[in-house]
């Protein structure tokens, strides 16, 4: 009985892993919406006397009339624009896979106070008519 009562205080006591822990600031989304054929763009939005972190986006679309390669940016970074390559695949009514990327080590700051953080997917061409562009962080 007292091993059964110290594995139940033990287990109540720690504390719970999946718990994740919020932003130190204020947390804050930005969504394209769903764009075809067009850039699809998510804007980190900019506040006064405060710098905007980005920590991570996701890019999810549909196929296009042709296969294709594109390149999504994310500027206004401290250390610049990152520039990653996304695909498309031929078949307007295909999936193509998603990119999703969390900056789990560090979230990026803005390069300057008051400063916003759009993430942007060039278009993915003609026969696309579903691309969306999220991006998640926070400011303070």
């Amino acid at each position: 009985m007292k091993k059964l009562f110290l594995l139940f205080l033990l287990l109540f006591a720690s504390p719970a892993v999946a718990q994740v822990p919020s932003a130190p600031g204020v947390d804050i989304t930005a969504s394209s919406g769903n764009v075809a054929a067009a850039t699809a763009t998510a804007t980190l939005a900019a506040a006064t006397g405060k710098v905007t972190y980005i920590c991570g986006f996701a890019i999810t679309s549909s196929g296009s009339t042709g296969a294709a390669v594109v390149s999504p940016t994310i500027t206004n970074l401290i250390t610049g624009t990152l520039t990653f390559t996304y695909t498309t695949v031929a078949g307007a009514t295909l999936a193509n896979a998603p990119l999703i990327v969390p900056f789990t080590t560090r979230c990026i700051p803005a390069n300057a106070p008051n400063t916003a953080i759009p993430v942007s997917v060039p278009s993915l061409g003609a026969g696309n008519t579903n691309t969306t562009v999220d991006a998640w962080g926070y400011q303070r």
